[in-house]
């Protein structure tokens, strides 16, 4: 679970007692998305919920059932969902349905559903709660004949998904493969693509690229600013990655390690550092810095070369250059 998100955890072994462990980083008041005090049936349960800073999403959750059954109900969100291992059994609006671990499947709002393990072993299960608005309530029918979504390479997506969804300095990243999966469920649920409106993809990215750069250090969602340029958060991430030959996402990261390395070679502490140029805190900074360089910033600080001035070479290093990337 990463820094910044609220965590609920509950585990119940074998003897039917439950634990609950509440996450929370910084002074950040923790949201119990679960009721410490709900009945937990005996055998392996594990569940951990919570809610990142992604427009669009209510709730994640990451769960593991022995023999837990799902009494009947609804939700006012779409339920997102992938097994990883074992198999669910469901009824969908009436109708029996099953989820095993090759596929992405979709529950729409209001439909009523209940869920039980459809193996020996129970199942383990990933989850997005997504808000109605987001897929669209007018896709509810298609969504309660046809809930499991037989996309070529969507369960990969969704996967990523989740991996991104931990974190919170990846929440700008999770939003933009969100957007791109929703545009894929909308389609699979058949919904034509909408036209493109008259701004050139090129006006259009270089509009994205300013505002990134004028909020740089600043949490960022595709949402607010697809709204302000007038489009939509997929087409205008689609834009800027074909423009500039990179996501959004990781146009912004490159440019706050960029910005982080002339503030470590100033001699700056890394917590420090770390709260100027938009990371959550000086871990996350080390993780970001050394997958991007392949050294962590600590690292990349002892190992700068001195420099001096010299004629006919403005900079000259008295050590060994570091490895420092392009």
């Amino acid at each position: 679970m990463g820094p910044g998100v609220i965590e609920l955890t509950t585990e119940n072994p074998i003897n039917g007692r439950s634990q609950l462990t509440i996450g929370t980083l910084g002074r950040r008041r923790a949201e119990v998305l679960y009721d410490p005090a709900m009945d937990v049936p005996v055998g392996a349960v594990s569940i951990r919920a919570w809610r990142p800073p992604v427009p669009g999403v209510r709730e994640v959750l990451h769960a593991r059932f022995g023999s837990h059954a799902y009494p009947l109900h609804t939700h006012d969100t779409w339920t997102l969902f992938i097994v990883d291992e074992g198999a669910i059994r469901y009824d969908l609006g009436g109708h029996e349905r099953g989820a095993v671990s090759s596929m992405v499947s979709v529950l729409p709002p209001h439909v009523v559903h209940d869920g039980r393990p459809g193996a020996r072993n129970g199942y383990r299960k990933r989850v997005v709660y997504l808000e109605a608005e987001l897929i669209g309530e007018h896709l509810v029918g298609p969504a309660a004949d046809r809930p499991v979504l037989p996309e070529p390479g969507l369960r990969n997506q969704v996967a990523s998904l989740h991996d991104t969804l931990t974190c919170i300095d990846d929440a700008f990243e999770a939003e933009i493969r969100l957007n791109a999966i929703v545009e894929r469920i909308r389609g699979s649920l058949g919904e034509a693509e909408p036209e493109p409106p008259p701004s050139s993809a090129g006006q259009l990215a270089e509009r994205l690229r300013a505002d990134l750069e004028a909020h740089l250090f600043e949490p960022f969602t595709m949402a607010a600013a697809a709204a302000a340029i007038g489009t939509e958060p997929t087409r205008l991430a689609r834009v800027f990655a074909k423009e500039y030959g990179i996501a959004p996402h990781a146009y912004v990261l490159g440019r706050r390690i960029e910005a982080a390395r002339e503030r470590i070679l100033d001699g700056q502490s890394l917590a420090d550092v770390a709260a100027e140029v938009g990371f959550y805190d000086q871990a996350h900074l080390t993780r970001r810095f050394t997958a991007f360089l392949g050294i962590p910033p600590g690292q990349f600080r002892r190992d700068a070369a001195p420099r001096r001035w010299s004629v006919g070479h403005p900079l000259v290093s008295e050590t060994r250059p570091t490895n420092a990337g392009w």
